[in-house]
Parts: structure tokens; C-alpha cells; sequence
């Protein structure tokens, strides 16, 4: 049995990308839920992963012995264990594609992922009208995710970025919370690919355990005082 160690749902945009993967495949894990209480060596975070990821972060999977860590090498590896998930796209340029723009979402966007951070349950349009007027790197994230995400969609005919579901579908999705938390303006039909990610079953099942958290940590909301 699969192992997928993960933090809050309504903060951990990286534990978010591999349960999203798993769960719309089809591919059965055991969810381990490491609550975010603080980020310090002596926290309970911590202690619940030593042993498990060396660098003691989420999320982590955990199959027959063996820990991944990074969202990245998760993705690879359940594609591996899994090829008739068909979790990558089959044609080899799209499969380049598709490699290509999540490991631009891994390493880049980060005035988006700094300013705006992902918090399912608030609703913060003034926040994001703020961030668009004052933060030139949010407004050059947001310009590129939307040329991206419309390029792909008009290519491959939708109704996701490859046609079927992917990897990158899940790797996005946390974008797809953020923009609609902070309510950023999108076109049209990255409006409606972003309601069709909502949809997905593996989404939301994440959102809707999200929003049952009810649970306010305060250092992940630079934002609010209180929910």
C-alpha cells in the first residue's frame, strides 16, 4: 500500500499536487496527515516526519520501503508504477510539454506563491486586487500562467491542458485555488478550465476536506486575525 504523507489541505499546496494525482487516477493510498503547527527542529511537524523524509518536509510517499520526497520525483515515480494511468501524455512532444511547464511551476512563479499564498477556505479579492496593483512579478506570473494554460488549452483541444487529465492538471490546481481565493482576473476560458479542474472528483474531495478543517494557524495567514 502507497503512503502519502501530507500537511493541512487548506495551506499545503504541495501536498495538494500528489493526492490530486493519486485520488483523480484511481490509485489507492493510505493519507497520513501531518498537522502544520510550526516549522522549527523541535516542532511536532518535524518529529512526525523524522525518520520518514530527511529533510523533514511534506509531502513524502511512501511505498513498500521506500520514501519520495519532491513533487517531482512523486510524479515520476507513480507514472512508473503505473503506466496504464497514462499520467503523462503518450505523444512524445506533448510529453516534453507537459514535463517542461511543471517543472516551470516547480522552480518559478514565485511573486504569485510569495504574495498570494494558497488558503482554500478564505476569500481575499481586495488582498489580490492589492497584489495586482502593487507587485509587478504577480502581474508577469499572472499573464504568463494565462498565456500558458490558453496556449495549451486551444491546442489540444481541452477540456484540460493535454485533453485528458495529467500530471500537469494536478500541478496547476493549487494555481487554479490561488487565483480563485484572491479572485484574479482571468480570460474566459481559463475562467472555465478552472472551473472544470474544480470539478475533477480528486479536486474536490481535496476542497471539500479543506473547507472541513476549520483549522486557523496563524502563521499561514499573513492576511486575516481570525477565520
Amino acid at each position: 500500500m502507497i503512503q502519502l504523507y501530507i500537511a493541512n489541505k487548506n495551506y499545503s499546496s504541495w501536498s495538494m499536487r500528489p493526492w490530486v494525482l493519486l485520488r483523480q487516477a484511481g490509485i489507492d493510498f493510505e493519507e497520513v496527515y501531518v498537522r502544520f503547527d510550526s516549522f522549527a527542529p523541535d516542532s511536532q511537524f518535524k518529529a512526525a516526519l523524522k525518520g520518514v523524509n530527511p529533510v523533514g518536509k511534506v509531502p513524502v510517499l511512501v511505498h513498500d520501503g521506500l520514501a519520495v520526497w519532491d513533487t517531482l520525483a512523486i510524479a515520476e515515480y507513480v507514472a512508473e508504477q503505473f503506466p496504464d494511468k497514462q499520467l503523462w501524455p503518450q505523444e512524445r512532444t506533448a510529453r516534453a510539454r507537459a514535463r517542461s511547464i511543471c517543472a516551470e511551476m516547480h522552480s518559478g512563479f514565485t511573486g504569485l506563491r510569495s504574495a498570494c499564498p494558497m488558503n482554500i477556505e478564505a476569500n481575499l479579492p481586495e488582498i489580490g486586487a492589492l497584489t495586482l496593483r502593487d507587485k509587478p512579478a504577480v502581474r508577469s506570473d499572472l499573464e504568463r500562467i494565462c498565456s500558458l494554460w490558453s496556449g495549451l488549452l486551444a491546442e489540444h483541444g481541452g477540456p484540460l491542458l493535454f485533453g485528458d487529465f495529467s500530471v500537469a492538471d494536478a500541478y496547476f490546481a493549487p494555481v487554479v485555488m490561488r487565483l480563485k481565493t484572491y479572485a484574479l482576473p482571468v480570460p474566459a476560458d481559463v475562467a472555465a478550465y478552472m472551473d472544470r479542474v474544480c470539478a475533477l472528483p480528486g479536486v474536490k474531495a481535496w476542497i471539500d476536506d479543506a473547507l472541513a478543517e476549520q483549522d486557523f494557524i496563524d502563521f499561514e495567514e499573513p492576511f486575516r486575525v481570525a477565520r
